[in-house]
């Protein structure tokens, strides 16, 4: 069992939910709810791992908060 992070952003023209997983090229999809996203996020996952394991391109670390004045 394995364990990737997501990134989700709701997009402002069609209101799809967005994801996808910072660092794993082609780990991206979108769904019209939070658990549609989940259910497409987890098949594309699982497809792209069927070609090998992915050389990850970078780790998802966090967010972070910045004020401007």
């Amino acid at each position: 069992m394995r364990t990737f992070t997501a990134v989700i952003e709701r997009c402002s023209d069609t209101g799809l939910f967005v994801g996808y997983i910072p660092g794993f090229p082609g780990a991206h999809t979108q769904g019209e709810n939070l658990d549609e996203l989940n259910k497409n996020l987890k098949e594309v996952i699982e497809m792209l791992l069927e070609e090998g394991e992915p050389k990850l391109e970078g780790e998802f670390v966090g967010t972070q908060n910045v004020m401007v004045m």
